[in-house]
């Protein structure tokens, strides 16, 4: 696949992405989307295996996504003194290697020492794939980024059910063909571009210089909260749906509609960020998150409003990135804070959110969502103002885009 750079059609530009490299990439995002997914379907097994108490067994999510948060910060400080395809081609490697480590484990620690291996390739493939998406496909880089983030859902969907289907026992045998799948991968890195272009850093974005950190910072703060609703409903609500009336089962299957939605949402905003905006999208997202958790707090529409949340998280994730790298592109690490911030609002909030909502009745969980959900509508609606995105806004219809995918690629 060719391209056209953007500063100067006439020359010719390498894209950081062919297409074998875009769709190892879509691979490598199911892969780490099973991983996250698998540790607690294989708790049980870990139990028995080693001896342990469940808290003790869920240590394994605590290791991987401390792992995955300094994965993020160690690619983002060698991204610049090492090339994209020796960073992913590190990454691919300590997932391989902790996914053997975890499988043929014969203690406890070393178990956990795979689990944190594998973290740190994980944290690795999620900033350095999804920073590449984010600067590679010109005004097509929110379509892709959600293209890229939906097969991370997949993933998230697909590891669950491999251990239903093959047991909890099985889970070293879906570990070992996990490492595989990413060795296999490191046969694609010669599609990927070994440097990306230096940022085009104009005197407009010199002058709004005072207002970098701010934006930085609203953008932290809807990545932070986000992920706290899409934690908080997942673990919330089963209780929920239970406490108003519904049975256990309902409730499970109510749930795994909201994560399914997750996945869903992604795929179906592709085609309408080629027509959106990503402040448009932000916002309408956002509201709707606010406007489904209300409607949650009716119970016969319950299930159906968490559905509605799910479907407007999905979006935000791969939709802000872009922009974020548009309206700073002065600021290396700032893709770099916004995903470290996701990773630790998935860890922290959810026993926030769990003491307050023990201090209260459980069927004001949807309330005290809903209260972090308008606080993402003002920071939407501020950013909207403050960091406006021209170069992602009244974007050409898919017919009309060229053939060439706009990389602001390297020159070849």
């Amino acid at each position: 696949m060719s391209a056209t750079s953007e500063a100067d059609p006439s020359k010719t530009a390498r894209p950081l992405l062919t297409t074998v490299a875009i769709v190892a990439s879509c691979v490598a995002f199911v892969v780490i989307g099973a991983l996250q997914a698998l540790y607690g379907p294989a708790i049980p097994a870990l139990r028995e295996e080693f001896g342990i108490s469940p808290a003790v067994a869920g240590l394994s999510l605590s290791a991987h996504f401390i792992g995955a948060l300094l994965g993020v910060l160690i690619y983002h400080v060698l991204r610049g003194r090492r090339s994209n395809r020796t960073l992913l081609g590190g990454s691919y490697l300590l997932m391989a290697a902790g996914a053997a480590l975890f499988a043929f484990s014969p203690s406890w620690i070393l178990a956990l020492t795979g689990t944190f291996v594998i973290g740190l390739g994980f944290g690795g493939i999620d900033y350095g794939l999804n920073q590449l998406f984010a600067i590679g496909f010109g005004r097509r880089s929110t379509a892709m980024l959600n293209l890229l983030n939906g097969h991370f859902g997949v993933g998230a969907i697909a590891g669950p059910a491999l251990i239903g289907w093959l047991g909890a026992d099985s889970y070293p045998e879906i570990f070992v063909g996990i490492g595989i799948v990413c060795l296999l991968i490191l046969l694609t890195l010669g599609g990927v571009a070994a440097r990306e272009p230096e940022p085009d850093v104009t005197e407009g974005e010199e002058a709004r210089g005072a207002r970098v950190l701010p934006v930085i910072a609203a953008f932290i703060g809807i990545y932070v909260l986000h992920v706290a609703i899409e934690t908080g409903v997942g673990g919330w609500e089963p209780t929920h749906l239970e406490a108003v009336g519904y049975g256990a089962a309902t409730a499970a299957t109510a749930t795994s509609a909201y994560w399914a939605a997750m996945t869903i949402g992604r795929f179906v905003i592709v085609p309408l960020s080629l027509r959106w905006s990503a402040p448009s999208i932000l916002t309408v997202c956002c509201a709707g998150m606010a406007a489904f958790l209300v409607l949650a707090t009716i119970p016969a529409v319950a299930p159906y409003a968490y559905f509605g949340v799910g479907l407007m998280i999905a979006p935000i994730f791969p939709t802000c990135l872009p922009w974020l790298n548009r309206a700073v592109p002065s600021v290396a690490a700032a893709g770099a804070y916004v995903i470290a911030a996701s990773m630790i609002g998935g860890v922290a909030f959810p026993p926030l959110l769990g003491g307050v909502i023990d201090t209260m009745d459980v069927r004001a969980a949807p309330l005290v969502l809903f209260a972090l959900a308008v606080i993402c509508v003002g920071l939407s609606l501020w950013l909207r103002k403050h960091a406006p995105d021209p170069d992602g806004a009244a974007a050409p219809r898919p017919e009309a885009l060229p053939d060439a995918v706009p990389t602001q690629g390297i020159q070849g």
